[in-house]
């Protein structure tokens, strides 16, 4: 991304340029609180730690844009009104997923605790309304079932599925982001009759060069 001397007219057009290429339509207060939520993660950054993407154009690609390539396949889910971002972390596709599809429900759920202060802050400054913030396990979470279940690089498939088998509910799907397609936990996954990967989609992300795969699992 290129900086002249309007950096935030810059940050918003190439935001508004990358979702579009991916598919994603954001109106112009979708972009200001995808570029407040890309500012506060920089502030909470300097003194937490939550990630390890600083500069603004890595930040737009690494994570806001990385994290948008899951919009289409989340809302092809048709009647989906229930997701849950495991290990969200930074907000990470949570955030960005809930101010794309306000009609959706997100639960974002970090066990760090400083971690899941930053996404309390986030909700508040960004006025998230569809968004619900708890500070646990995954695995202790006593809350309603979920149409959708997503995370991004958090841990191995199995695992994941693992962790929150009882937390989804019945017809829902699991829609986990990686990197390189994951051959290997794919073949793991396949020991297990209960479900089934339906699918696995390679996409681009604009302005980034590394591999990125979304793996749809389903329960059979």
């Amino acid at each position: 991304m290129r900086v002249s001397a309007r950096p935030e007219a810059d940050f918003d057009a190439a935001l508004a340029d990358g979702a579009h290429e991916l598919g994603v339509l954001l109106d112009e207060r979708q972009r200001l609180q995808l570029a407040q939520f890309g500012a506060l993660l920089q502030r909470w950054n300097r003194v937490h730690n939550l990630t390890a993407i600083d500069r603004a154009d890595q930040l737009l690609t690494h994570h806001l844009l990385d994290s948008l390539a899951t919009v289409p396949e989340i809302a092809a889910h048709t009647g989906a009104q229930r997701l849950l971002d495991v290990g969200s972390g930074g907000g990470l596709p949570g955030v960005p997923v809930a101010i794309a599809l306000p009609h959706l429900a997100v639960t974002l759920v970090d066990k760090v605790q400083k971690k899941a202060a930053f996404l309390e802050q986030a909700k508040l400054e960004l006025a998230l309304v569809n968004v619900d913030v708890r500070h646990a396990r995954v695995e202790n979470l006593d809350v309603a079932p979920f149409d959708i279940i997503t995370a991004r690089a958090l841990t191995s498939l199995d695992q994941l599925i693992r962790w929150t088998r009882p937390l989804l509910a019945p017809g829902g799907c699991w829609i986990a982001l990686k990197g390189a397609l994951p051959s290997d936990e794919i073949d793991v996954l396949e020991q297990d009759r209960s479900v089934v990967v339906v699918r696995t989609v390679k996409i681009r992300v604009p302005h980034l060069e590394a591999e990125r795969h979304l793996v749809v699992v389903e329960t059979q």
